[in-house]
């Protein structure tokens, strides 16, 4: 007789996303995982997996994911919510088991650790985030060793709480700024697109092994890297990258920000003339200029069309292109007037900011 006792399954996690990309993460924690998921809200994506691995900080359409400790959506905005929080991070986490598990992912640091409880709270509450935070702090107790130091920056655990009007999600942090940051980031640039926004209009673009991948209008690179870091982490395939932009300092960030990765070719042109041959291309990942960081006493519509018409005259039959725009109006009539199919089309916020990519088809 088998007197050894079943493992308790592993604890759910969370994951933070851009708002509007919920249910391209919920896809990649599926495929990549083989998660399943429980719920969604904005910029939120919760799920559980067979089981915590390291596998879970390589998710690339995802800004930060957490071991999950408890949620609620019945917070009254009034300060007996602190007594709530208090009892539910009391009651209602594991902390020992979840610490473990976090040891098992990050190493676990020498001597003393250093600790920190982030709080992030919106909507009108009669409570300030100071005494939110005292009640998380109150709540979490023994989880808390008297021997660990408290530290702002760069700590080793952190315990983090997130409400947004009557919902709270409560929670261990697994990964760190590298996730949502990059390591290969080196260089910036003003407007620059946030990488997991990035990887989703890579992985929208349906992305193989062998193909020639152009970004007329590159910037730091920032497309191109999670192009090619798709592939790569499907399996063995290479891709190679192509790259230009009007602003010379923007190329060499680029190359910087790519060599690490085994490079591409950047070139400076107007992307209304690209020294391309036709049908050469396979995908076209592209962030138009938009909103503040479009040049005044330009026409918008007439870029679009010239740039558009660029990207049909270079993609291969059946290539697609994928493009991040607010000015979602100009676009769509721009593809209408170059006969480029709007295959798809996701809204997303940046910086609180509506915005949307478009799948390109050519008809």
């Amino acid at each position: 007789m088998n007197s050894r006792k079943p493992q308790t399954p592993p604890p759910a996690c969370y994951a933070q996303t851009i708002p509007g990309l919920e249910q391209v993460a919920s896809d990649e924690i599926r495929d990549r995982l083989g998660g399943e998921i429980l719920r969604t809200g904005q910029g939120l994506v919760v799920f559980k997996v067979p089981e915590i691995t390291a596998d879970l900080l390589e998710l690339r359409t995802v800004e930060d994911v957490f071991l999950f400790a408890w949620g609620s959506d019945q917070l009254s905005y009034r300060a007996l919510d602190l007594d709530w929080i208090e009892k539910w991070t009391k009651s209602k986490a594991d902390w020992p088991r979840m610490l473990a598990l976090h040891h098992s992912i990050r190493t676990k640091p020498k001597g003393n650790p250093g600790y920190w409880l982030v709080v992030q709270q919106s909507g009108k509450h009669v409570y300030q985030r100071q005494y939110t935070r005292q009640a998380l702090a109150r709540g979490l107790g023994q989880a808390i060793h008297p021997k660990w130091r408290v530290v702002e920056e760069n700590a080793d655990i952190e315990f983090w709480l997130t409400i947004e009007g009557t919902q709270a999600i409560c929670g261990l942090r697994l990964s760190d700024r590298t996730m949502r940051h990059r390591t290969y980031k080196r260089e910036h640039r003003p407007a620059s697109l946030r990488p997991v926004l990035a990887a989703a209009m890579a992985r929208a673009a349906d992305i193989q092994p062998g193909m020639v991948i152009l970004d007329p209008m590159c910037g730091a690179g920032t497309l191109l890297a999670e192009a090619r870091l798709m592939v790569q982490s499907n399996g063995k395939g290479k891709v190679r990258l192509l790259g230009g932009d009007v602003d010379a300092e923007a190329l060499d960030c680029a190359r910087l920000n790519l060599r690490t990765m085994g490079g591409g070719t950047f070139c400076r042109w107007d992307a209304r003339r690209l020294p391309l041959a036709e049908r050469s291309v396979d995908r076209i990942l592209c962030n138009l200029p938009f909103g503040m960081a479009y040049g005044v006493g330009e026409n918008l519509g007439q870029l679009y069309a010239a740039t558009f018409m660029e990207m049909k005259r270079v993609l291969r039959p059946n290539g697609l292109g994928v493009v991040l725009t607010s000015e979602v109006a100009a676009a769509r009539q721009a593809a209408l007037v170059c006969r480029l199919s709007v295959a798809g089309s996701m809204r997303v916020r940046i910086l609180g900011q509506p915005a949307t990519y478009l799948t390109l088809r050519g008809v």
